[in-house]
């Protein structure tokens, strides 16, 4: 049954089809997908990792309009036969060539941490279409050279601090700088919250270090995510005081240089007790 259209003009048509939403008067009709306006699903990833003590997320130049030239979020369109979550391990395995854990199965030693991180969809987001984004959080650690693929002109990882700078914007190699594209500095700004209030209570900072590390390695990650220096002593006190948070694996290492630190991997524990809260930066 077509549902009933309301009296239109020859000016009316001119601008296309005029979608009605379903009401309770709509209960109990056959459905008809003529009646809701079509719109695109998206996946845009937040792959946020540790280099050179800083946080860091993977950023693309957009190769094609819209924003041509400028940076955004890796990221692409969820295919009809894709789950959201399937869709994003995909475009995290085209950008970065990491596989995402799998919880029910075994870990690769290379995976990555992948969560969803919420749901955009401002009608004006894009300007092609209407666009609803579904955004995941990616954090690994040691991730090798991004390489550029499908509408991507370059990529490279970035200082977190630099691609939210909204003053300046960003831009490398003496190019004008500008916002990210899209709505993607306040994704990346909600992604950037979510891991610095997670390593609170929870051992999401584990997924930034090695299979295994040390109690320094890890301090640094938090200093890095935080932005802010840590006491090793109470540090250590506090990582160490959960049970089952961090286990010994028997082993020691001078990476760092200094005396043989221990070496730790992640256990079962995955929340720490009493929370680490984040010190004023």
């Amino acid at each position: 049954m077509r549902l009933a259209q309301p009296d239109r003009s020859p000016a009316d048509d001119a601008q296309g089809p005029v979608y009605r939403q379903a009401d309770d008067y709509d209960r109990g009709m056959p459905y008809d997908p003529s009646a809701f306006p079509p719109f695109a699903v998206t996946v845009d990833l937040v792959v946020l990792t540790v280099r050179r003590h800083a946080l860091c997320s993977l950023a693309v130049r957009r190769g094609e309009p819209p924003y041509q030239g400028r940076w955004a979020l890796p990221g692409g369109f969820v295919r009809v036969d894709e789950d959201l979550g399937v869709a994003a391990a995909r475009e995290l395995a085209e950008e970065t060539g990491l596989l995402a854990q799998d919880p029910a199965g075994t870990v690769p030693a290379n995976a990555a941490h992948l969560e969803q991180l919420g749901t955009y969809g401002d009608p004006k987001r894009d300007p092609r279409m209407r666009v609803v984004s579904v955004a995941h959080l990616a954090l690994a650690p040691d991730l090798p050279a991004p390489r550029a693929g499908g509408d991507a002109r370059s990529v490279r990882w970035a200082p977190v601090d630099d691609l939210l700078d909204q003053e300046s914007g960003f831009g490398r190699d003496g190019d004008q700088t500008a916002p990210l594209a899209f709505d993607h500095a306040r994704i990346l700004a909600d992604g950037v919250e979510r891991a610095r209030s997670k390593i609170e209570y929870s051992s999401l900072a584990t997924a930034f270090c090695p299979q295994e590390f040390t109690v320094g390695e890890l301090r640094r990650v938090y200093e890095a995510v935080w932005g802010v220096a840590l006491d090793p002593r109470n540090f250590h006190r506090k990582v160490t005081g959960t049970p089952g948070f961090l286990v010994p694996t028997g082993g020691t290492t001078t990476r760092q240089g200094g005396r043989p630190a221990q070496l730790f991997r992640a256990g079962g524990a995955t929340l720490l007790n009493p929370p680490m809260l984040r010190p004023d930066a």
